[in-house]
């Protein structure tokens, strides 16, 4: 653990442009915990895998790493729905799975689920007022505007269930102090300093997700970075996150650099209050014999054992 805050690391390749069968993801997360990180973090596309159900199966194959999803979209789930699964998930891994939901994009949601992306933040408010107590096993009786529960469901051998709420914007960071916090992905420095630590208030979590590149050529690392994550380009939300962070582009975002550059990157992440960071290591164009990868995850490792 670096100065208390915990380092991650993410598994299997869909948020590097990679995908593959579920069974590789949970390879990862067994070589995650055999490296000696803190905890491995999914992320849930809907055109991939469904991450529940393979950390599902990763939680037993592990027994002591932490996991993670980062974050299953609200609209297309009902919450009782989307409880009830993560709880038996939860079961399975022994009380070690942290939830990630959020509200996606609009693109997603209208284009690919059909769905009318309105009212974002009220949708998700009202989704948490009823996800976070089920997940709690608690009976839930709420009409609202988008869903109604009346109930619960009991899931024997099920602890709790942490939820954290994607967010990219203020009024996503004031929704997620009804969760247990936030899980971020391409917020720098200056978000999560000035906007979403003070904004979430304390004693939440925050788990900050960023590409990381141990290198000693950070330039080439930044122009890599702008071909793994072009696609975050194109999506309004994150325009409009780099816009509020003062960056160009998704480059400048990366933490990338020798030992002691990222090093400090991290320490800089502990100051602001950030809980956990969910390194995303990625491929920059110079590793042809995996080296450069195991630099950077050997770095994390260590940092993560201290």
């Amino acid at each position: 653990m670096a100065r208390g805050l915990r380092i991650g690391i993410t598994v299997g390749g869909e948020v590097v442009g990679r995908p593959g069968p579920p069974a590789e993801v949970v390879d990862d997360v067994r070589r995650a915990e055999e490296d000696g990180f803190a905890s491995a973090w999914t992320v849930h596309f809907s055109r991939a895998v469904d991450a529940l159900t393979t950390l599902t199966v990763a939680g037993g194959a592990t027994t002591r790493i932490a996991l993670g999803v980062g974050v299953v979209p609200t609209y297309p789930r009902h919450p009782l729905a989307l409880a009830q699964q993560a709880a038996t998930a939860q079961a399975f891994c022994g009380g070690r799975l942290t939830l990630g939901v959020g509200v996606s994009h609009r693109p997603v949601i209208e284009g690919l689920h059909g769905l009318p992306y309105t009212s974002p933040a009220d949708h998700l408010r009202e989704y948490l007022a009823m996800l976070v107590p089920l997940l709690r096993g608690e009976e839930v009786a709420v009409d609202g505007e988008h869903h109604r529960v009346h109930g619960g469901f009991r899931v024997p051998g099920a602890a709790p269930v942490p939820v954290l709420v994607g967010a990219l914007s203020p009024r996503m960071v004031r929704a997620a102090r009804e969760a247990d916090g936030v899980v971020t992905w391409l917020a720098g420095p200056r978000t999560l300093g000035e906007q979403i630590v003070p904004d979430l208030g304390h004693g939440k979590r925050v788990v900050a997700a960023l590409p990381v590149a141990v290198t000693d050529d950070p330039d080439a690392a930044r122009g890599a970075a702008e071909d793994v994550f072009a696609r975050y380009a194109a999506l309004d939300n994150y325009r409009r996150l780099f816009e509020r962070e003062g960056v160009d582009s998704v480059g400048d975002l990366a933490v990338a650099g020798p030992e002691g550059v990222v090093e400090a990157a991290v320490d800089r992440l502990a100051d602001l209050g950030v809980t956990e960071l969910w390194a995303v290591p990625f491929p920059t164009g110079a590793d042809t014999d995996g080296a450069a990868a195991q630099r950077t995850r050997s770095l994390l490792a260590e940092l993560g054992s201290r």
